[in-house]
């Protein structure tokens, strides 16, 4: 909405007028300096700018920037040392209207409200890209799972869950494993709440072992839906997927699957790192020599091969495709300037702040968004619900057949809006997802 302006001959023209252009662009470096700082201010900055370009009604669009419900539960855990700790723990259901909330749950010493809210909202926004009928949720407890026994995280797993309540269920909340969460924890979880309910519900949770009724090739899920986004993207730009250049930041769960099944896509894995650093081969990796060393050791730290690079060195590779699948916040307007990948596919949530985005866009190359990029994961959690709820499994041909059309389909669609609107594949991607939410509230109403 614009401001009314006093005419030219008003009084308060003249300095009140340069006062009050000044306290915008104050306010407008502000809000991007947030935004390089805090997910969930890049996260706004992002819905507004969709938001502006759909012209959406100011009373839906503060629906779709709010969330549904925030909680904060103390989380009490008896130690094996018997001495009672108090951690916190949070869950977020930033919107509902499409269908249950969906989202991991991360055990990190980062964990904030602040930080859930925007994963939250990331989960609405990615749920509504790819047309997956859930909505957003997250959520995680602050503390240092690395120093804590197996024991000791069964125990903080099923009180998070006792401190929840009826929040989550198969119709209402949906978990899954995030950050430092595994399948054991989803079994946990599962557990607790079917001893709640007075019965077993397989559906409460997705990623969970598959004697519980976990989905085949949910492992691979998000590393395989970055494949799919990456390929898509390299033959958008016009590159052959066959011997194209690689470098993974993060060598987990996402970032070892999505190099190796690049790998065995034809493409050349040249760079690899972690939070011990990174490595570079201009021969290749052998990804899965490479995943098998991480499995047995933990880190790359001590890897035989390859040349040791920093951090900075390690983003300015002059390759295809650089696939950030580590951190929030690693691509910033401090570094993007520096990097010289054709393709940016991100396989972690919010690795490339709103300043970053802008210096990329502007040095042409194409950003493959969160959103879309690693919606693997939640799209197969999809399908492990499907499962559950028809006491039915598929087999892993049928769901990877099945993943590779809603990434593909996912595709193509962001690419004909930012094409249809001029804009880069990541506000595409927002006004998608944000159109359709919106649409949704548009049909149901509003009840007061």
């Amino acid at each position: 909405m614009s401001i009314p302006q006093p005419p030219s001959d008003h009084p308060g023209n003249g300095l009140q007028g340069v006062a009050l252009q000044t306290s915008r662009a104050e306010r407008a470096a502000a809000a991007a300096d947030a935004a390089e700082r805090s997910p969930l201010a890049a996260m706004i900055v992002r819905f507004d700018q969709a938001a502006d370009l759909l012209e959406l009604e100011p009373g839906v669009r503060r629906i779709l920037r709010e969330p549904e419900m925030q909680l904060a539960v103390a989380v009490p855990v008896m130690r094996d040392s018997g001495e009672m700790d108090v951690f916190t723990g949070y869950r977020v259901q930033h919107n509902t209207a499409r269908g249950p909330g969906k989202g991991g749950i991360r055990f990190d010493l980062h964990v904030s409200m602040d930080e859930v809210t925007a994963l939250a909202a990331w989960m609405t926004w990615k749920c509504a890209v790819v047309d997956v009928p859930f909505g957003g949720a997250k959520g995680g407890i602050l503390c240092d799972p690395s120093g804590m026994s197996k024991g000791e995280l069964e125990r903080l797993t099923r009180s998070y869950v006792r401190g929840l309540g009826d929040v989550i269920g198969p119709d209402k909340d949906v978990p899954a494993p995030d950050v430092n969460t595994n399948a054991q924890v989803m079994a946990w979880v599962l557990d607790a709440y079917s001893r709640q309910i007075g019965h077993t519900v397989t559906s409460v949770v997705t990623g969970k072992p598959i004697e519980l009724g976990g989905s085949l090739g949910r492992g691979d899920a998000t590393g395989r839906g970055v494949m799919l986004a990456s390929r898509a993207a390299l033959e958008y730009v016009g590159l052959p997927v066959a011997g194209a250049t690689v470098a993974v930041q993060g060598f987990g769960n996402v970032g070892s699957a999505a190099a190796r099944l690049l790998q065995a896509e034809g493409c050349r894995i040249v760079a690899i790192a972690d939070r011990t650093g990174a490595i570079f081969d201009a021969a290749g990796f052998d990804s899965e020599d490479a995943t098998k060393w991480v499995r047995k050791h933990g880190t790359l730290a001590e890897y035989p091969r390859g040349e040791r690079l920093s951090d900075a060195e390690f983003l300015a590779l002059e390759v295809d495709l650089l696939v950030p699948a580590a951190l929030e916040g690693v691509l910033t307007r401090d570094n993007a300037a520096t990097v010289r990948a054709r393709v940016v596919c991100e396989g972690a949530n919010g690795p490339t702040t709103p300043g970053a985005d802008d210096i990329l866009n502007a040095n042409g190359i194409l950003v493959v968004p969160d959103i879309l990029a690693n919606a693997g994961g939640v799209t197969v959690s999809y399908f492990e619900w499907v499962q559950n709820r028809a006491a039915y499994m598929w087999s892993e041909d049928i769901v990877n057949d099945r993943l590779r059309e809603i990434m593909t389909r996912g595709f193509l669609s962001v690419r004909d809006q930012a094409e249809k609107h001029g804009v880069s594949l990541r506000t595409a991607a927002y006004m998608l997802a944000v159109g359709r939410v919106a649409a949704v509230h548009h049909l149901r109403g509003v009840y007061a």
